[in-house]
């Protein structure tokens, strides 16, 4: 058994591929059949088009803008505190 490699935390974990729990499931082969739709593809389809139209609500748009800004500051942590405390500094001067 060879020892470790020094770069072995470079080495990225297996994929779990199969599709979750409840998630969907739909072939895109036809086996030889028609490629007609069938009922049950056409009531997941139903669904999936239901889910992703709810998760275009007002409040999933709020929820991105949120990530997005979360994103900005978790990045730019110490710029953004620099930033704030340059504005707080700059309101106490004009009070």
């Amino acid at each position: 058994m060879s020892p470790p490699s020094k770069l072995s935390f470079l080495t990225l974990p297996a994929f779990d591929t199969a599709a979750p729990a409840g998630a969907p499931r739909w072939s895109t082969t036809s086996y030889g059949d028609t490629t007609d739709t069938g009922p049950q593809e056409l009531t997941a389809l139903g669904e999936h088009v239901s889910r992703c139209r709810a998760d275009s609500s007002r409040f999933s748009r709020l929820h991105c803008g949120a990530v997005a800004v979360h994103g900005l500051v978790a990045a730019r942590f110490v710029t953004t505190l620099a930033v704030v405390t340059a504005l707080i500094g700059a309101a106490l001067l004009v009070i």
